[in-house]
């Protein structure tokens, strides 16, 4: 029980710092583009239209532009020049600042999360006294694979390990279903794994 609190707490705080810190960008985000946007709607005059939906048009107008400038900025990002760009601002004093790389692993876990389905695939890894979910990552020279052991309640937050191929079980379920049981600490195996027996699972090939 000490264990999991402890896990529990700690995989709770990795969530939300990067979270908390995201929205503390986006309302100072927000801020300047309130600013922007106010002298654009009195010059349309936006103003006279009210409200949209109970909010107003100033707030919308700041919306429209964020997703705006962050459209153009991922677009560049994706440039030959964009790249070098970034990569020169991490080098620079950017990738020594932790709460930036929280951000970045945050923003590229969000972006990755739907790939995860279809890239990975969840397996039993045989942990010598029982089994825990894994995601094969790819498979290595004689006979090793990696493996990603994520731990819960986090489904992208864990470990990488190295096995022998029959260390592992492909299992018979999606990659949302696997990332769900993780998520939900074990809730749902009894679904997930209708049908499996554990106890043979050891003494078949790989």
């Amino acid at each position: 029980m000490a264990a999991f609190l402890k896990t529990t707490i700690i995989g709770g705080a990795l969530f939300l710092l990067p979270v908390a810190l995201v929205l503390v960008i986006l309302s100072h985000a927000m801020r300047i583009a309130l600013k922007a946007a106010a002298p654009i709607s009195h010059a349309l005059h936006f103003d006279e239209m009210g409200k949209i939906a109970g909010v107003g048009i100033v707030t919308v107008l700041a919306l429209v532009l964020l997703i705006l400038v962050s459209f153009v900025a991922g677009f560049v990002a994706r440039t030959r020049i964009g790249t070098r760009i970034s990569a020169w601002v991490e080098q620079s004093f950017l990738g020594g600042i932790p709460q930036y790389q929280m951000v970045k692993s945050m923003a590229q876990g969000l972006t990755r999360a739907e790939g995860v389905s279809d890239d990975f695939k969840p397996v039993l890894v045989d942990t010598g006294g029982g089994w825990q979910i894994g995601y094969l990552l790819e498979a290595l020279e004689d006979g090793w694979v990696a493996v990603f052991v994520p731990q819960a309640p986090t489904p992208l937050v864990g470990s990488i390990r190295f096995y022998r191929n029959d260390r592992i079980k492909p299992l018979d379920i999606t990659m949302l279903e696997a990332r769900a049981i993780v998520k939900n600490i074990g809730l749902g195996s009894a679904a997930a794994l209708r049908g499996v027996d554990l106890d043979k699972l050891a003494t078949l090939p790989a």
